[in-house]
């Protein structure tokens, strides 16, 4: 929130980012969101601490996801009035290291998930994110 308690919205130039890598994919993904959370989205997200791992932002239908350290775009998401959107993804390599769409789409959820929550918690996300990399590597 703004000091004038007034929303403050995310956009493109409030923060370093990197366009889309030639090397992406796309792919169709499901889901409904109330207006509510699509409130949320169009906000976006303007980092505030070095847990918050990612700066989005809404132009018209279309949602841009950066990761905060890099500014390298991984997601973009063309929002569909029918529940179905297009997400084109990162797969350079050097920027973004998944390559599995099921994976994608399984971060994806549990991202929107976090980020149509309001007010958003950047720290919960990174807790559950670093719990779970630890559960993956078999250390919890």
């Amino acid at each position: 929130m703004a000091e004038d308690n007034r929303t403050v919205i995310a956009h493109r130039s409030d923060w370093k980012t990197e366009p889309m890598p030639e090397r992406h994919e796309t792919f169709v993904f499901n889901r409904s969101f109330s207006e509510m959370e699509m409130d949320a989205l169009r906000r976006g997200n303007i980092p505030q601490a070095m847990e918050d791992k990612w700066f989005w932002y809404m132009e018209g239908l279309t949602l841009w996801a950066h990761r905060s350290w890099t500014g390298h775009c991984i997601y973009r998401i063309d929002f569909g009035e029918d529940g179905r959107h297009t997400v084109t993804v990162n797969r350079d390599p050097e920027q973004y290291r998944c390559t599995s769409i099921e994976k994608d789409i399984e971060s994806l959820n549990s991202l929107l998930d976090w980020w149509t929550r309001s007010p958003y918690d950047h720290y919960s996300e990174w807790l559950s994110e670093t719990y779970d990399a630890l559960k993956k590597a078999g250390k919890v």
